[in-house]
């Protein structure tokens, strides 16, 4: 899922899509252990998923702008560092 996706979630819609996201991690995680499935590409995908989730759900907890989190850290160091 697109982060632009998951932040226009609403705080119900992003916990619902947690709790399915690690449903679905859960069963993916045993169908490999029985070996079953051999992808391990989805896996990746929904650990990553279930994290930009939680990342969202915490910006939003503690009150920080999307906007924000939209700005290239590295860039803006750069400039400061050209700025001595």
């Amino acid at each position: 899922m697109e982060l632009d996706k998951i932040r226009n979630l609403s705080d119900e819609e992003l916990v619902s899509t947690e709790k399915t996201s690690a449903e679905q991690l859960f069963r993916l995680r045993f169908q490999t252990s029985m070996g079953q499935n051999d992808g391990v590409k989805k896996l990746r995908e929904l650990r990553k998923d279930i994290a930009r989730i939680k990342t969202v759900a915490r910006e939003r907890q503690l009150g920080i702008a999307s906007a924000q989190a939209g700005t290239n850290p590295v860039a803006a160091k750069a400039g400061k560092k050209g700025a001595r």
